[in-house]
């Protein structure tokens, strides 16, 4: 991940009961995001201490291409299919100003 790529970070609150089929759903329709030219990838994590909660961390190349892709067709029917799973949410941006890489990724290098 190099510096300047620009992060898009969601919390997502899924409705109880939900959480396996909001899980599938995404990682079956994820190559929406990781299909798009500006993305550098996508993670999706679960709380280990709120239940029901969930992070989707997104890089890209830039900010006005993420924007660009926030108000695609694409993104929208993205949206639509997830929505039913979510009671609420929110959604931070930030640069990335460096990247320190750690020690187990030199040693699984070799």
């Amino acid at each position: 991940m190099s510096e300047g790529a620009f992060r898009v970070m969601l919390r997502m609150q899924i409705n109880p009961g939900m959480e396996q089929g909001f899980e599938k759903t995404w990682l079956g329709i994820g190559d929406v995001i990781t299909g798009h030219p500006a993305n550098i990838g996508q993670w999706l994590m679960k709380s280990a201490e709120e239940e029901g909660i969930y992070y989707i961390v997104s890089d890209w190349v830039d900010e006005p291409l993420f924007r660009q892709f926030e108000t695609s067709d694409e993104h929208l029917e993205h949206r639509k299919k997830l929505h039913p799973y979510r009671s609420g949410g929110s959604m931070t941006t930030m640069t990335v100003v460096a990247h320190l890489t750690g020690r187990a990724v030199e040693v699984a290098a070799g």
